[in-house]
């Protein structure tokens, strides 16, 4: 099949359809409905494509844990606030189908166009997520949320799977969908999945496509950092270890260091004195060579 003209594939085998790529939701719901109606269980792994090993792993539980699993490979508009950015952002749809493939022929694939996703009106719903969207990721990309939740409510909606599943490098990411679960009352489990990294210790992201095999290199000095902010907190302040990363960066020209934050894990408030019972994580930005990176550690 030649993959680049996106056509869905059907074969008949064993009483099973194996299905390799839909491109439109009217033809993925009505292939979904009958299954739906079946109380088969469905597992669903939102990504933007480039997919790597941390993606894969998502997609190896989510085959493990359900009969049916939809991946979608979408890039999506309403949540870069950085035009740039969505420009250069990797898409690599042929590999993508290809590693796919190589975990079960038996998963979904929908790659919708932003017409089929949007109409004639890419725009985001605004949200309210108890203020889980004005720290971090969400005071440096205004509308990044919004534009999350958005994305995800029509995915939910048109795929209504029994459980989805998220990394833990998207943090914030992840607590913010659990917020929209329970205040949109959807029928959705949330599966937060630990960080996947390479031997390196570098957090696996789609950006890494675009490093250059000595900027990955240099970018394993954002976990080692982290490893020592995480060593450091277990007896100093959360200033004082905020201040630490900080300096450890401000040492080499070619990080820029756009946040560390220590926050709560719950309500993602930042730390001003550690509570007892309370869980902590420290999150970082770094742009190396124009490319943002980010990663968080458990500081317990």
């Amino acid at each position: 099949m030649d993959l680049s003209i996106k056509i869905v594939s059907l074969h008949r085998k064993h009483n099973i359809y194996t299905m390799f790529i839909f491109n439109d939701k009217d033809s993925l719901e009505a292939f979904l409905n009958p299954l739906i109606n079946q109380k088969k269980t469905i597992g669903f792994v939102p990504t933007m494509g480039a997919l790597h090993e941390g993606h894969q792993s998502l997609i190896k539980k989510s085959v493990a844990e359900n009969e049916i699993t939809v991946i979608s490979i979408f890039v999506n508009p309403t949540q870069f606030n950085n035009p740039e950015d969505l420009e250069k952002y990797p898409r690599t749809l042929d590999r993508d189908v290809t590693k796919v493939k190589e975990i079960s022929d038996l998963i979904l694939i929908y790659t919708p166009t932003v017409e089929d996703i949007y109409g004639n009106n890419p725009a985001a719903e605004q949200f309210d997520f108890d203020g889980l969207e004005l720290q971090m990721e969400g005071k440096h990309r205004p509308g990044h949320f919004d534009g999350v939740g958005t994305i995800i409510k029509k995915f939910f909606s048109i795929i209504k799977p029994t459980r989805a599943y998220f990394g833990e490098k998207d943090f914030q990411q992840l607590q913010i969908i659990k917020k929209l679960v329970a205040k949109e009352n959807l029928p959705v489990e949330i599966i937060g999945c630990p960080i996947h990294r390479a031997n390196s210790g570098l957090a696996m992201s789609s950006r890494n496509e675009r490093l250059s095999a000595e900027a990955k290199a240099k970018a394993t000095y954002i976990f080692k950092t982290l490893q020592e902010a995480k060593e450091k907190f277990q007896q100093q302040s959360a200033k004082d270890v905020t201040q630490y990363v900080y300096d450890a960066f401000e040492k080499d020209p070619e990080f820029e260091l756009e946040y560390f934050e220590i926050a709560d894990e719950e309500t993602l408030l930042p730390c001003i004195e550690k509570e007892p019972n309370k869980k902590y994580r420290g999150f970082i930005t770094v742009f190396i060579n124009g490319i943002r990176l980010i990663d968080n550690i458990a500081l317990y």
